[in-house]
């Protein structure tokens, strides 16, 4: 027995060997290079800046890694720092772009130190990154994102302000051969005239100091070269829903649409689609800091949704975006899980009301009953009427009542927000206005506007509420209760108000006998309220007495949650990573692509809630 175990262990060691000679795992070599790219270029910047680092014993390190060559070092380790620090998110993200500069600058550092420094070590580690890069060249398949122009701007912007910041740091690490002790204002200064290649006000000991000269002319040349080539790269522009597509969709939802609230929803016009093979499902999306991002359950026949899912996750593959779905009901879910392998959390529920279960009656709908009389008796009246039914006159008078009484400059909206009203397109939507007595005027003065969209043939979604800030407070209830009582009337069985997040930690928590971690999740939830909108609204549709549906959100990984949660709300509009709006360009038509990266257009998001 003994000679057996011994032939494993001297039969082991080949083994390992050899798994040291493969290197490491395919799928794992973009995360690899991209986190050695990181510390390389944060090696490299410090090498750059610090005289001290390269005197120390970390020189020993930076000596063998690309970027500190010979009597240019410190201008070439912030140039090549830099570059890699931008490279590395795009490796990590198996971008081919990234990928070709990565196997440009590697060679180009390596030779740059066999002939300067004469670094063998240095030489063989860089070839050691490009060996690896091109071994593993098919791991950097994905192709660019969508892009315009103004990245030029936003380059220009973000790489000044760091060239400025790492050029103080270049100036202020040399304090030895400073003379006097220049002001903050002198030092700013010379780095504003050393990114032009030109002498500052500061002045050094023995004349110039090449060491600073040539570190800032390189970081003023770094951003002029990066932002040039931004500005002249092709731009590729966003997808957007077409005409065709749209009429695709509007097809299934007649045959599928009662199956999801959201259904509808999917027609926003900022959104991209895929379609399944057979073309009876689709699932439409938009991409937000390279997450695409889904909402609601795939539209069309559930027996094709597999194919459209497909199409779905090969799209995020091919561009090595991050797939993530918001808001998908129960089903859903299961069927994304189920065919992608994702994984599932519950994000909030969607409040329903039954029409035929609805009454003012009772003691439980008091308080609304009670508001809903007063306003009333206050001289206010409403009307509900599908668009259709509306002059256009009157269609434009709300939706120009709508833009002046948002209450924010960013317009919100993305998984339960159509972004327009009256378009022709849509005359099954219902819209109730609240009207104030007036003399002057056949239907008074528009107070309050509330805007529903098809929900199949027997629902509707809530979308859009907006109230004049001088109405009397309850307009957003009179008009809810106004609209389920015209429902019958209009053939409509069911009504999706807002939708919560987070609902059941809310009420489980202000429970009798709720554990000490429910009660403290439930305070942030209170606490976070006081800028979103998450309590206020669980309590709103609470009023109507609804039945809850959950919602769940799908994801990949669980680090992802951080990434697609910032990504949900720069979609909804909580965070606006655009361009200050005189900057913004004017958009022509959009162009179809068949993938796309969808950024927010100017005027077409509004908002579904209280």
């Amino acid at each position: 027995m003994s000679v057996t175990v011994d032939g494993d262990k001297s039969g082991s060691v080949p083994s390992r060997i050899r798994r040291v000679l493969r290197g490491p795992r395919a799928e794992k070599v973009p995360a690899l290079v991209g986190t050695a790219c990181t510390a390389i270029g944060l090696i490299d910047i410090a090498a750059g800046v610090f005289p001290r680092f390269r005197t120390s014993r970390m020189h020993a390190i930076a000596e063998v890694l690309p970027g500190t060559l010979g009597p240019l070092s410190a201008a070439l380790s912030l140039s090549a720092g830099v570059l890699l620090l931008l490279l590395a998110h795009g490796l990590k993200r198996h971008k081919r772009r990234a990928w070709r500069a990565a196997v440009v600058l590697l060679p180009a550092g390596a030779v740059a130190q066999f002939v300067y420094r004469h670094s063998v070590i240095g030489v063989l580690f860089s070839l050691l990154l490009l060996a690896l890069l091109l071994r593993h060249r098919s791991e950097f398949a994905a192709l660019p994102d969508p892009r315009s122009r103004w990245k030029a701007l936003t380059n220009f912007v973000l790489m000044g302000a760091g060239s400025i910041a790492l050029g103080l740091l270049v100036v202020s690490a040399h304090p030895g051969k400073v003379v006097g002790s220049p002001s903050l204002s002198d030092r700013l200064e010379h780095v504003l005239y050393g990114l032009f290649g030109v002498e500052g006000p500061v002045a050094y000991h023995g004349g110039v100091d090449w060491t600073v000269g040539y570190s800032l002319g390189a970081l003023g040349l770094l951003t002029a070269i990066t932002t040039i080539y931004l500005a002249f790269r092709p731009e590729h522009p966003v997808a957007r829903l077409t005409e065709d597509d749209e009429a695709k969709l509007r097809a299934l939802l007649d045959k599928h649409g009662g199956r999801d609230s959201l259904g509808h929803f999917a027609l926003r016009r900022d959104k991209g689609v895929v379609f399944s093979p057979s073309g009876k499902a689709a699932v439409c999306y938009r991409v937000v800091s390279g997450v695409m991002l889904a909402s609601g359950d795939p539209i069309g026949d559930v027996e094709a949704w597999p194919g459209a899912i497909e199409r779905f996750m090969d799209e995020a593959k091919a561009h090595s975006w991050t797939p993530a779905v918001m808001g998908c009901s129960e089903t859903g879910g299961e069927v994304w899980t189920r065919e992608t392998g994702l994984d599932a959390l519950e994000l909030g529920d969607e409040a329903v009301v039954d029409v035929a279960d609805f009454s003012l009656t009772g003691r439980a709908m008091r308080n609304v009953r009670q508001m809903v009389k007063r306003i009333e008796r206050n001289g206010y009246t409403t009307r509900v009427r599908r668009a259709r039914d509306l002059s256009d006159g009157e269609l434009e008078r709300i939706r120009r009542a709508a833009a002046d009484w948002r209450g924010t400059d960013t317009e919100r909206g993305f998984s339960m927000a159509l972004g327009r009203i009256g378009d022709p397109a849509d005359g099954d939507a219902v819209i109730a206005t609240a009207h104030k007595e007036d003399p002057d005027s056949p239907y008074g003065d528009l107070k309050a506007i509330i805007h529903f969209v098809p929900w199949g043939t027997d629902g509707m979604s809530l979308e859009l509420m907006r109230r004049d800030r001088s109405a009397d407070p309850g307009m957003n209830e009179l008009l809810i209760v106004a609209a389920l009582q015209a429902s019958p009337r209009l053939g409509i069985a069911r009504v999706s108000l807002n939708f919560a997040m987070f609902r059941s930690a809310l009420a489980r928590g202000e429970k009798l006998g709720a554990g000490p971690v429910l009660r403290v999740w439930r305070g942030l939830l209170v606490f976070l309220s006081r800028w979103f909108q998450i309590e206020s609204l669980y309590k709103f549709n609470a009023k109507f007495q609804p039945r809850w549906e959950p919602r769940f959100v799908v994801y990949r990984n669980a680090r992802d949650l951080p990434r697609i949660g910032f990504a949900a709300m720069q979609a909804e509009g909580f965070v606006n990573m655009e361009l200050p709006r005189p900057l913004r360009r004017r958009r022509t038509a959009a162009t179809a692509r068949p993938c796309a990266h969808i950024t927010p257009a100017r005027g077409e998001h509004e908002v579904r809630a209280a």
